[in-house]
């Protein structure tokens, strides 16, 4: 009896051995919901949801219509615009990491620093094929919470960094690189701003520079001021460069007012970086098509002329610019006054100084055929190009009536001698 009790015992433990154990159920994935409304928990709350790719969770830390900034990329809009750049970026690194390494809060602003880490090898990202590089950057983030959202943030990362690891740039330090950077400079030499160094000087305090191809016929006049440089008239776009050089060279660029806003007056103004002024008549076309609405291309008299001249203005523009204040007929302004003198363009000034009697004065009149190119005596400025002739005319006399030593235009040479004879001349007879 006991030895067939002993062979049931094993058979018994047998069979329980043999016997399957039931699985462990499976853990439900991990959602990362906001644990606290406070700044800090919020955004933590959010970086554990980017760290998870969890796409949903992340949309919901924000507030509908918040602003995220994403240098050098650009700007979106929660939710669509965030659910959108990051679907798009952890389909083209789906095995994506996020570590935060540091945290800095201040009331609702909270500051992380975080570096991110994965591989390039899934779908194309803004237009760029994945192809298997593995990439680690670092940047940081500075999150603005209120009531317990995200409302802006705004991140900034290395795209250098980013363009050199997937092989999009050279190695930093490569022959290739070197080679990249012998060129540019090559080509930096070969078209560098000449500015300060082709300053002409127009009287106490103020320089002109020349610009345009071939003959160097627009004209940018920068006034000297105690807390930095006022530019009277914008040139052309490809002026931009010089201008600025010329400026930082008598002390930074402070304010650029606009004689009128012409394409060929306002044309390096955006890319200047400087607050733009000008007379409240001329608001409208600065920020606008520049004038071109009552431009008549079919006044003037050659085929050339009226064939290119449309796209010289469109080459020469740097588009419209956002005016920061305006200017009127009495106003003081870096030592002159200013004049209202309109015609060619309803909001035209000049700057006029009594001291040494020096007129600045846009395009109230010209001494330059803008068809031939050929300089000449002064004239009304070409009626295609006119807002009101006739008042042009009437400006032309205005001007005169002041007696000026010298009047300089916004293109070409300037009037000496007997101005004011020239000017009557000029308003009466063309």
């Amino acid at each position: 009896m006991p030895k067939a009790s002993d062979e049931t015992g094993k058979e018994e433990a047998g069979r329980t051995a043999a016997k399957p154990r039931a699985k462990a159920p499976a853990k439900p994935r991990r959602r990362f919901q906001r644990e606290s409304r406070d700044p800090v928990g919020v955004v933590q709350s959010y970086f554990s949801a980017v760290d998870a790719r969890d796409i949903d969770a992340m949309v919901s830390c924000w507030a509908d219509g918040g602003l995220e900034r994403i240098a050098p990329i650009g700007e979106l809009r929660a939710p669509d615009g965030v659910r959108a750049f990051f679907g798009e970026l952890f389909g083209a690194v789906p095995d994506s990491r996020l570590e935060v390494l540091d945290v800095v809060a201040q009331d609702d602003k909270v500051v992380v620093r975080w570096r991110s880490t994965g591989t390039f090898c899934g779908e194309p990202f803004q237009g760029i094929e994945a192809n298997g590089a593995r990439i680690a950057l670092e940047g940081c983030d500075m999150l603005a919470v209120e009531d317990g959202l995200i409302r802006r943030n705004d991140a900034y990362y290395d795209g250098t960094q980013f363009a050199r690891q997937i092989g999009l740039l050279p190695a930093q330090d490569s022959a290739a690189e070197r080679g990249m950077t012998k060129a540019f400079n090559l080509r930096t030499r070969l078209s560098r701003p000449r500015g300060a160094r082709e300053l002409e000087r127009v009287g106490d305090g103020v320089w002109l520079i020349r610009g345009g191809f071939p003959k160097k016929t627009m004209n940018v006049y920068l006034i000297e001021e105690e807390d930095g440089v006022t530019i009277f008239d914008a040139g052309i776009r490809a002026m931009t460069k010089g201008v600025a050089t010329a400026a930082a060279s008598l002390g930074g660029l402070k304010r650029i007012v606009l004689g009128h806003g012409h394409a060929d007056h306002r044309g390096a103004a955006p890319g200047l970086g400087a607050p733009v002024y000008c007379h409240p008549d001329e608001v409208a076309d600065a920020e606008g098509d520049g004038g071109e609405h009552y431009f008549d291309f079919s006044q003037l008299e050659h085929w050339f002329a009226r064939t290119f001249m449309p796209r010289f203005l469109k080459s020469w523009d740097g588009g419209p610019v956002k005016v920061e204040g305006t200017v009127s007929e009495g106003d003081e302004l870096a030592g002159f006054k200013v004049v209202h003198l309109p015609g060619h363009a309803p909001g035209l000034i000049g700057l006029w100084r009594e001291s040494d009697r020096l007129a600045l004065v846009s395009d109230a009149f010209y001494t330059l055929d803008p068809q031939s190119g050929r300089f000449g005596p002064p004239r009304v400025p070409h009626r295609a190009f006119n807002k009101d002739t006739e008042q042009a005319r009437a400006s032309i006399r205005k001007l005169a009536d002041l007696e000026p030593d010298a009047a300089w235009a916004g293109h070409a040479q300037p009037l000496v001698g007997d101005v004011a004879g020239q000017l009557r001349h000029a308003a009466d007879n063309t």
